[in-house]
């Protein structure tokens, strides 16, 4: 991705932990925020659309977290989704050990994964797609260090697609979750995402861009966090400077 849309810079920066492939960190970026995101895959960086930083997300929070004014952090969700029922491996859980390093930082912090992660957060809010237009459901939890809301919450009555296939106007919502699927379905479930970088051109690696789409959060979630966000950081900056 070579050309960022357009919004207007608020002077904040952010730290994007676990970033993956940058639909937290677009949404952030488009409510102002300048990103880094940091992934212990190398392969993130070719579709990562910020700098981005090869290693360790808590090892680099830990060194350097003093140096952004919000902290986020994604950490992997395999360990919490009920489809580890089915596959018996074992996953790290990082949600308390990220929390941990956030609060040793001392920055506002947000921290987001799937539902079934809830019993491991604390008093999160859930966001979903119709709640920003999006025509995909997609519930996510986030744990905020300062007070935050989440808009009205649409009732699910919009018939979604079967895994696999591309939406119709019987069924405009897309069901967005991981299988061998084809470019044009993956070209249209980043468009249903609101993430249009990650579409696999023609001879691309549609699996990495299958995988992508399919663990990516939406932007929109995030620009409504960071704008609220802002608001937070500028009340510590001006309590401190009183």
């Amino acid at each position: 991705m070579t050309d960022l849309p357009e919004r207007q810079p608020n002077g904040l920066t952010v730290l994007d932990l676990y970033c993956h492939r940058g639909g937290m960190a677009m949404g952030y970026y488009l409510a102002g925020y300048d990103v880094v995101g940091v992934d212990i895959d190398p392969a993130v960086e070719d579709a990562y659309p910020f700098p981005f930083v090869h290693g360790d997300a808590i090892e680099y929070l830990l060194a350097h977290g003093h140096e952004y004014d919000l902290i986020h952090g994604s950490p992997p969700c395999q360990a919490y989704t009920p489809l580890n029922a089915y596959n018996h491996k074992t996953y790290p859980d990082l949600i308390a050990p990220t929390r941990d390093a956030m609060l040793t930082v001392g920055r506002p912090y947000v921290i987001e994964n799937v539902e079934a992660a809830r019993p491991e957060m604390r008093d999160p809010i859930m966001l979903c797609g119709p709640m920003f237009d999006l025509r995909m459901y997609r519930h996510r939890l986030f744990e905020t260090s300062f007070p935050i809301t989440a808009p009205a919450h649409p009732e699910h009555t919009a018939i979604c697609t079967r895994n696999g296939y591309l939406p119709t106007p019987e069924r405009p919502f897309m069901t967005i979750t991981g299988g061998r699927h084809s470019r044009a379905w993956q070209n249209a479930a980043a468009d249903a995402m609101g993430m249009p970088w990650l579409k696999v051109p023609p001879g691309g690696d549609i699996p990495a861009g299958i995988r992508g789409v399919c663990e990516a959060i939406p932007p929109a979630y995030a620009q409504w966090i960071g704008e609220q966000a802002e608001a937070a950081i500028r009340h510590l900056y001006a309590r401190a400077a009183a």
